[in-house]
């Protein structure tokens, strides 16, 4: 367990005071500098709740929630899941709060898609992300962070289910991801998410989906061109926002002929900086595709 867990909390200050020296030996100053500054305001947070529960005023609340989840999204952002995780929930009094659910849910996700955890442990970390997440939709109708990875988690669980509850899930998902895009029409990541559903379902072959059809339900239809439009509307409103969605738009290209611009975006994709495993894929999937084309 990380060594700023909540648990810190109730530790008596000169033994804080002491595991804060054994661990600043331990790791980079930047982190503990992060880590310190929220562990800081959780104390205060902590102490003035137990002894004027009723003299916190809103604005100190809003300033320890700003500073957990601007330190969690840089800490997420450099792939840091697991430090992420224990961030966001150093501070308890903060559990209700659907800011640091979605984004509790959104590192679980991402830690299930690392290769060094077992299969048996990713699904867990997806099942703990869809309770989380399911939980908060009736509420949270209108937020679109919910919506969002509401859909990328029940596509995540309902692919672990299997095949059946893959393809029943499909339009849900969909109405999902839809919805999240009418709530935020320039947020990247649920653009990219349209343009991966319409490209995982325009991969499907005609064998397969005739054989899916006679043994579960209809599939849905979309084309590269439906798939391509959704990866360059994400590449537009964040550029080089996501080495995925450049590998894609270079292989969009590719079904549709088109090699010219196919090679750009492979390009950018084979020499995007790699900070998670999806960017390791992208690289050498992106290198592999453009030796083909020489």
């Amino acid at each position: 367990m990380n060594l700023f867990s909540w648990r810190l909390l109730f530790f008596p200050l000169t033994k804080k005071i002491r595991l804060f020296k054994i661990y600043y030996t331990q790791v980079n100053k930047q982190q503990v500098a992060v880590y310190r500054s929220t562990f800081v305001l959780c104390q205060i947070y902590t102490g003035l709740a137990f002894i004027w529960p009723s003299k916190i005023n809103t604005e100190n609340k809003i300033t320890l929630k700003t500073t957990i989840l601007d330190n969690a999204d840089k800490i997420f952002e450099n792939g840091r899941y697991e430090e992420c995780y224990n961030l966001l929930i150093s501070c308890k009094q903060e559990e209700h709060d659907v800011e640091i659910k979605w984004r509790i849910c959104r590192v679980l996700y991402n830690m299930s898609k690392d290769q060094k955890y077992e299969a048996s442990y990713k699904k867990k970390l997806i099942s703990r992300a869809y309770q989380i997440i399911a939980s908060e939709l009736d509420s949270n109708w209108n937020n679109h962070a919910v919506q969002k990875w509401y859909a990328i988690i029940l596509d995540a669980k309902s692919t672990n289910a299997g095949m059946t509850e893959k393809i029943e899930q499909l339009g849900n998902v969909r109405k999902h991801m839809d919805l999240a895009v009418t709530l935020n029409p320039d947020d990247a990541t649920t653009l990219h998410m349209l343009g991966e559903w319409c490209y995982q379902v325009t991969e499907i072959s005609w064998l397969q989906r005739k054989t899916v059809e006679a043994l579960f339900a209809p599939l849905p239809h979309s084309t590269y061109e439906d798939a391509l439009e959704y990866f360059l509307r994400a590449e537009t409103a964040q550029p080089r926002f996501y080495s995925i969605n450049l590998l894609r738009i270079g292989i969009c290209y590719l079904k549709l002929k088109k090699e010219d611009q196919a090679k750009y975006y492979l390009k950018l994709a084979a020499s995007y900086p790699a900070k998670s495993n999806n960017d390791h894929q992208a690289n050498k999937e992106a290198m592999e595709l453009l030796k083909k084309l020489k």
